[in-house]
């Protein structure tokens, strides 16, 4: 039998600035809220409807987005999803399906009232491999 696949690919745009964390361990981990639209027929035209979806995005990679990235920002994501559930302090059952980003491309340039980004992957923007592709 062949293995399975979880495979998932995504262009859109941040609906919030990131939001970075560290665990208990000291990983960080940067969160991320994308849209995505669908374009549907509708009457005599088209019309655009809003996905949205929850990305982790984890270690450097997770530092650099939250650094680098904005509210309102194109990105690519290349990941997997993964399914989370957790009972809340009232007793509800609660459940989640989310993308872990393997990596992310930023599509788009900074708007020009952002500070300008350093490079990614380097401290103080020095020897940074050039591209804004994350790998992680």
């Amino acid at each position: 039998m062949p293995a399975d696949l979880n495979t998932v690919g995504l262009v859109g745009r941040l609906t919030r600035d990131p939001e970075l964390r560290y665990t208990a361990a000291g990983e960080a981990v940067c969160g991320l809220r994308l849209a995505v639209s669908t374009r549907t027929r509708a009457d005599e035209g088209w019309e655009d409807r809003p996905n949205f979806f929850d990305v982790s995005v984890w270690g450097k990679g997770g530092e650099a987005a939250a650094e680098h990235l904005t509210k309102g920002r194109r990105i690519g994501v290349a990941g997997r999803l993964t399914w989370r559930e957790w009972t809340t302090d009232d007793g509800s059952r609660r459940e989640a399906v989310q993308i872990v980003a393997a990596s992310i491309q930023y599509l788009d340039a900074p708007r020009k009232d952002d500070a300008a980004p350093e490079p990614v992957g380097a401290p103080n923007g020095k020897g940074a491999a050039s591209g804004d592709d994350i790998p992680f």
